[in-house]
């Protein structure tokens, strides 16, 4: 069993570090090698980046590093203990044992949030979260993923660019006006995104410090009380061809009634508020910050019910707008599958953004890849900017990207980029990196992760897999077998997640995390779970019926990535990627 070092057993376990918690930057090891420092960091940067670190929640309105501050400062203490040939076991955030395995077994495993089928509910899960027997992990907050809204935010790019070109034929959103609701950790993405693609967003946030904060992050240009003010000004920046992002503090339900009300019609409409929970992630209507807060202490149920019944009411405005003609789609939050559990199913009409824009990416192995400087040396970040430019100078997408992320997106936490590779394409980066660290020419290791919406790492059939065209939407074993292959390959961390809170029952997700510390151990590593990571997701799209999957996946087998034991569509089913 796991024993606390001397200096963590002196302090009071139930309380937290010195707040706020900063990743360690600089050469210094606390721990035994690079592979359990590298990770020791990335547990202190999510909490960094945190939205309430004083609570350990991280994101997405309780997704959480840790279940409680006495298991945050066990994790912590064997961290610094562990030994190269020992891997620490974490449980829904809670420190379990450490077993003697092997050199190139992972160094941490976890399991996060994962209930039986029936249990799986989120009546289950708050009664055990309730006991301090489990916690939702989020998808990259339990397994120390996190790197802020930059995490998501090429996603959130990727996403609006495809909009552009599927609906108006265009290369961005110059002239196009977005309305969207949420300025949260994840959320917080999508007026930078508009504006990168010189369009116009204007969000609605209920909580005005949040909104103000992204504000002063330079993550949206302003934020107002006066909701007409901020219809005017969205209005004029879309007139004239400015790219703007606008804040309006208040309920999205009172936005959409003023809009259609006025018959004032975005181009395109979505959201991203965490409507997935229905007790803290979504403010009902007419109803303040602090009158919410205190339903949810005294009458939970009731604050569900409520919070649904606003649901309803936002997906039928959505209708509304795809009934006049507009873009309207969901931004993977469970909104639709909120309103169909209270008795309102037809928010299916519209469709969900991996399968609409995302989906020809993930048939290919790309995917939304990231890395970490652990040095907390911005250099660090640049001379990777540069090699990966340089590599794929000839990609416009990523070309493109590139481009407006290091002169326009701010750092938070540890240096972090996030860029859309495929198959094979990660698997170059990262070798490449590890000799840079090998070399010198970085001042410390390179962490290498992805959220957990990739190709094999998530079966989620109303978000990542919904209308798969075999029907096997909500087949979790991908997620599963993703996990078990990026162990067995020598990853540095692989976590297996469910949904939590409102989304359990909804999801099944794998994450991985590995260290480039220069050594050819780290690059055999490197090797084997790039390859296995990515490769596997085109084999789960091949598996589909999708003929791009199928095309890559031969690509791959011919050139000996893996050997494929079913055959590979190739064109037969005559889509390359989007819905059925």
């Amino acid at each position: 069993m796991l024993e606390t070092t001397a200096s963590s057993s002196s302090q009071n376990l139930n309380r937290p570090p010195p707040l706020p918690i900063r990743a360690q930057r600089g050469p210094v090891l606390r721990t035994r090698s690079w592979r359990t420092e590298g990770l020791l960091r990335m547990l202190e940067n999510v909490l960094e980046v945190a939205e309430r670190p004083d609570d350990l929640i991280v994101y997405a309105a309780l997704g959480k590093a840790a279940r409680d501050w006495p298991s945050f400062h066990r994790i912590v203490a064997a961290l610094k203990t562990l030994p190269d040939d020992r891997t620490l076991l974490v449980q829904s955030g809670k420190p379990i044992a450490v077993f003697p395995t092997h050199a190139d077994a992972p160094r941490v495993l976890m399991a996060n949030s994962n209930l039986v089928g029936r249990w799986a509910t989120p009546e289950h899960f708050y009664a055990l979260e309730k006991k301090g027997l489990i916690c939702w992990g989020g998808l990259t907050a339990g397994p120390w993923q996190y790197i802020g809204f930059q995490g998501v935010l090429q996603g959130t790019y990727e996403t609006f660019a495809a909009v552009a070109r599927d609906h108006f034929d265009a290369e961005d959103l110059h002239g196009r006006w977005v309305v969207t609701s949420g300025l949260g950790g994840m959320s917080a993405a999508q007026p930078l995104a508009v504006t990168l693609l010189d369009g116009v967003a204007l969000i609605a946030e209920v909580d005005g410090a949040r909104a103000r904060a992204k504000v002063e992050a330079h993550l949206c240009d302003e934020a107002t009380e006066d909701l007409d003010a901020a219809i005017d000004r969205a209005l004029a920046a879309r007139e004239c061809g400015r790219a703007r992002s606008i804040a309006w503090i208040g309920n999205v339900i009172d936005l959409h009634d003023r809009l259609l009300q006025r018959d004032m019609l975005p181009d395109v409409i979505t959201d991203m508020t965490s409507a997935h929970d229905a007790l803290f992630g979504y403010q009902p209507a007419d109803m303040t910050l602090a009158e919410a807060e205190t339903l949810r202490r005294r009458d939970p149920d009731r604050m569900v019910n409520l919070a649904r019944d606003s649901m309803v009411r936002h997906v039928k405005q959505l209708l509304e707008y795809k009934r006049r003609g507009q873009v309207v789609f969901d931004y993977g939050n469970n909104l639709r599958s909120q309103a169909r559990d209270h008795g309102f199913p037809d928010g299916f009409q519209f469709g969900v953004f991996t399968e609409l824009y995302l989906r020809p990416l993930f048939c290919q192995g790309i995917g939304p890849f990231r890395w970490v400087a652990l040095s907390g040396d911005p250099a660090d970040l640049a001379f990777t900017d540069d090699l990966v430019a340089t590599l794929y100078d000839s990609n416009r997408r990523l070309k493109r990207w590139f481009g407006v992320a290091r002169s326009k997106v701010p750092m938070q936490g540890l240096p972090a980029r996030t860029a859309w590779l495929g198959h094979g394409e990660r698997t170059e980066v990262a070798l490449r990196i590890n000799q840079a660290v090998a070399d010198g020419q970085l001042s410390g290791p390179i962490a290498f992760s992805r959220d957990q919406m990739d190709a094999a790492a998530m079966a989620h059939p109303n978000i990542m897999t919904e209308n798969l065209l075999d029907g096997s939407d909500a087949v979790a074993d991908w997620p599963l077998l993703n996990g078990l292959l990026n162990a067995v390959c020598g990853a540095d961390l692989v976590a297996l997640h469910q949904g939590g809170g409102g989304y359990a029952g909804y999801s099944a997700s794998s994450g991985v995390t590995i260290i480039a510390d220069g050594s050819a151990t780290a690059a055999m590593r490197i090797q084997r779970t790039m390859n296995a990571d990515t490769g596997l997701g085109i084999l789960r799209y091949a598996d589909a019926g999708y003929s791009l999957a199928g095309e890559t996946g031969s690509t791959a087998h011919e050139r000996g990535d893996f050997e494929s034991l079913q055959p590979l569509p190739r064109g037969e089913s005559g889509h390359h990627g989007g819905s059925r």
